[in-house]
């Protein structure tokens, strides 16, 4: 068979090429030996049907899911027809999304709309020891197949999901197309804003949660945020702690909010400079999930704290209080 067409016709069969099986056991009695050539007769003259019902609409590639017998082989390759047998079905969803091609449950429902004549060249290439067909140079795809080599089985299933993690980043964008400064510089400037907004210990606390951030992007790069360590911008040497106080005090004064940890070097670094971004949907789902986890053990550690406490030996027994109508069911009491 042709192993490379151009501008091929493509027909996309989910309906096995071959004789129908019985579903169980089969048992055929034959009482005269003509009768096993009038049997071998018929699954010829029924696969000859199909093959006939196909090629009147004269495709150069036919795909099915199902299977294709030696017989109908034979008659595609003297119509110089190609033929791909046993495909998943979810790759022939995508080459019927590239080359505009209609799946056909059946040969004699087929019409001239369900052909493909999207495929600009169909080819059969071999990479290594195994055969690939590619259909490319299509007109108007909507889908497409990603080839991924590797060394070894680790080594391919760490290129996958790097790439499904690409793939989800460039989704999220074109979903949302919305993006903030990466680096830690967006954690550091809604700590900054909490800190100038509110004075309440809650808001706080969620002030100082998300200074954790940088400091674990810092450590995460090599910089030891125990020992002293020197800048390269010229400031001298600054402890870790005066470090991130440098970092908070840019962006509690508004004076640079793109202010981040270069992930390289451990430096600070305008995260603008370097195009270092997130995206807004990502982040903002992070902030509420953590947000959200945060409250679920607070209301966790409000109901521990509710038990009551082992009294000490020889001492009376309290008086059980009854909540009162303002104190019962009070969720914005804070817990001890």
């Amino acid at each position: 068979m042709k192993r490379k067409i151009i501008n091929p016709r493509v027909i996309l069969l989910d309906c096995p090429l071959e004789y129908k099986k019985g579903e169980n056991q089969t048992n055929a009695e034959l009482v005269r030996e003509e009768d096993w050539a009038v049997l071998l007769k018929m699954e010829e003259e029924y696969i000859e049907n199909l093959c006939v019902q196909i090629l009147k609409f004269k495709p150069d590639l036919v795909i099915t899911e199902k299977g294709l017998s030696d017989l109908a082989c034979h008659y595609f390759s003297k119509a110089g027809v190609s033929v791909i047998r046993r495909l998943r079905k979810t790759d022939n969803n995508r080459i019927a999304k590239a080359c505009g091609a209609v799946i056909v449950n059946r040969p004699d429902e087929l019409q001239e709309s369900d052909v493909g004549t999207g495929a600009g060249l169909f080819e059969v290439k071999k990479i290594g020891d195994e055969f690939f067909a590619y259909i490319v140079d299509c007109k108007d795809p909507k889908a497409c197949t990603v080839l991924l080599r590797g060394a070894s089985k680790d080594l391919l299933n760490e290129v996958e999901r790097n790439l499904q993690d690409a793939m989800s980043a460039a989704r999220n964008i074109l979903k949302h197309p919305k993006l903030v400064p990466g680096g830690g510089a967006t954690e550091l400037t809604v700590s900054a804003t909490l800190k100038q907004k509110s004075s309440s210990w809650p808001y706080e606390a969620a002030a100082v949660a998300f200074e954790a951030i940088p400091r674990t992007l810092a450590q995460n790069c090599g910089v030891n945020v125990i020992r002293t360590m020197t800048r390269s911008s010229g400031e001298g040497k600054f402890t870790s702690f005066l470090f991130f106080v440098y970092i908070f005090v840019k962006h509690a004064n508004g004076e640079n909010a793109w202010t981040g940890i270069d992930g390289n070097s451990g430096e600070i670094a305008d995260m603008k400079e370097l195009k270092i971004w997130d995206a807004y949907n990502v982040k903002a789902q992070t902030f509420k999930t953590a947000i959200e986890a945060a409250c679920m053990l607070l209301r966790i550690d409000d109901i521990v704290s509710g038990i009551k406490k082992r009294q000490a030996p020889g001492s009376q027994p309290s008086k059980p209080t009854i909540e009162t109508g303002d104190d019962a069911d009070d969720e914005q009491m804070i817990p001890e």
